[in-house]
């Protein structure tokens, strides 16, 4: 029998990642969140990082100097009687598997749009990525205060470039600098912002009045109150009416209008994100789907970070709590290896500030202290014997051979490769027979990850590393006989086989013609874009 307790706190949590191309304004969203969730009082706008001051989530000093989030960041905070966890993804293409990884342990998803840009190429990555997981999607049409598109067209691209059906559950009262507020068509409420000083650092005062209020002529004048009764009337007769049903099956994704910079439309979001979206839901697993409510403790480890204290030189493992209770100092089973651990050191997350977890529940997000015996997807329990669903990884598209100019440090170049790989932050490669008695081949999605382990590198393990760019554009994972001879895949320049650190053989390409013709000839052989075994 559940205890109310448990079902009680299950209903109270929201967990949800936030995707966007670089530079749609995710970052700002997710302060902005975070304002009216009480969590800071001051945000730190985007604009005040020329005075050295940056984003709240951004924690890498490379996140610092460029201005993009190329890590996952995990921030809690209450509002509303409800507990929010929210994850904030890479923006950047290159980091798209972290953002995968990310996805496996949300219930739901923001997707933010730029108003004058609509759908960018890296939101469609990652709407297909949400996809992959049959997730609730919202949509948040940002920077209204700026001129854009036209909110319909905007609605009409998502549609055809997406494939999912817009539902308007606001909708925008002017545009630019004439931007006024949004409309709640279910509520029949306007709600009208005064701007707030210093780029919305802090919240913004909100008048609710209803779209015939004689007072929107004088807010709007004759003009803009006719324009917006006939999209209203548009959006009645032509558009389809929001079903809950369709949402959580991801058919369609509700639309929401404002600007994250100066807050307008930011809290009537929050407020309806509490209300519209899913709580925990249940989770496959080898032996069935896991409920949140089921009493007994369970959850997967989806990310790992070394180094986010530098003082400390820790590293911290992410785990989704997927059913039961967390307590601290509890017992759990480690069932990749069987091993029992103390989990005494638990910790929630607001950026780089901790604060230690007495208890937790399906859908909190929690870090475990990793003396180095976690990897991505392992499964904790109470001693049950089930695994959740693996977290693929994914074929690399750059590669580079990697070596310390002193090799006096090379002890310390493959112990920070081997953490950093661990993390997921890059793949590292071995030619089969010489194994780590060569020199390793970093393989990623990007080259912008070359960039953070050669400066992770420097800061967290003081060794410099060279990188030699290697001819080789795709690859695939190679799920073959045991008497193939995989030299057969071996030809300079053209095509190279490496293992992983988990044993899994990965051939390389110079180009696509040539891994057709591979494919072509060696019917025996799958070449797979996912690796055979997922990480587990």
């Amino acid at each position: 029998m559940t205890s109310p307790n448990i079902q009680e706190e299950i209903a109270r949590r929201r967990t949800f990642a936030i995707i966007s191309h670089p530079d749609a304004g995710k970052t700002t969203l997710t302060e902005k969140m975070l304002l009216y969730g009480g969590a800071i009082h001051l945000a730190g706008a985007v604009r005040a990082r020329r005075a050295s001051r940056h984003a709240t989530s951004d924690w890498m000093n490379i996140e610092k100097q460029r201005g993009i989030s190329v890590s996952t960041s995990v921030m809690q905070f209450p509002y509303d009687d409800m507990l929010y966890n929210l994850l904030d993804t890479p923006g950047h293409e290159d980091f798209s598997e972290d953002t995968y990884r990310t996805v496996t342990a949300a219930d739901s998803a923001i997707m933010l749009i730029d108003a004058a840009k609509g759908v960018e190429a890296q939101t469609r990555k990652l709407f297909e990525v949400c996809r992959l997981r049959a997730m609730p999607i919202f949509t948040f049409i940002n920077k209204m205060d700026r001129e854009g598109r036209d909110p319909l067209d905007l609605m009409d691209e998502i549609e055809q470039l997406l494939g999912i059906h817009c539902v308007a559950v606001n909708w925008p009262i002017g545009m630019g600098p004439s931007f006024r507020g949004v409309y709640d068509r279910e509520g029949d409420l306007i709600h009208v912002f005064e701007r707030g000083g210093g780029h919305g650092s802090r919240k913004v005062i909100d008048q609710a009045t209803g779209r015939n209020d004689s007072a929107l002529e004088n807010l709007l004048g004759p003009h803009g109150v006719k324009a917006f009764h006939e999209d209203l009337e548009l959006l009645d007769l032509a558009g389809e009416p929001f079903d809950h049903g369709k949402f959580l099956d991801g058919e369609i994704t509700p639309v929401f209008f404002g600007s994250a910079l100066t807050n307008f439309g930011v809290e009537p979001f929050l407020q309806a994100f509490g209300r519209m979206a899913p709580p925990p839901t249940a989770r496959p697993t080898t032996d069935g789907p896991r409920e949140p409510a089921n009493e007994k403790f369970s959850g997967f480890i989806f990310k790992i970070q070394a180094n986010m204290d530098k003082n400390h030189r820790d590293r911290v493992a992410f785990l989704r709590i997927c059913s039961g209770r967390f307590d601290r100092g509890m017992t759990a089973h480690l069932v990749r290896d069987g091993k029992d651990l103390r989990l005494n050191n638990a910790i929630t997350f607001f950026a780089q500030e901790r604060k230690t977890v007495e208890e937790g529940y399906a859908g909190d997000i929690i870090g475990l202290y990793d003396p180095g015996v976690y990897q991505i997807a392992d499964t904790l329990t109470e001693g049950e014997k089930i695994e959740f669903e693996g977290i693929p990884r994914f074929c690399p598209e750059v590669f580079a051979r990697v070596y310390a100019p002193n090799p006096l440090k090379r002890k310390r170049l493959d112990k920070g490769l081997k953490q950093l790989s661990d993390e997921g932050t890059v793949q590292v490669l071995y030619p089969p027979e010489a194994l780590s008695a060569a020199e390793p081949v970093l393989a990623a999605v990007g080259r912008l990850q070359f960039e953070v382990v050669q400066q992770r590198m420097l800061e967290e393990y003081d060794v410099e590393i060279k990188l030699d760019a290697l001819g080789y554009t795709t690859a695939r994972w190679l799920d073959m006989p045991e008497d193939f001879d995989h030299r057969k895949f071996v030809h300079t320049g053209i095509s190279d086989v490496f293992v992983d650190t988990r044993g899994r053989r990965l051939v390389v390409f110079r180009d696509e013609w040539t891994l057709q013709y591979a494919v072509r000839n060696n019917e025996d052989v799958v070449f797979r874009t996912i690796a055979p075994n997922p990480v587990t």
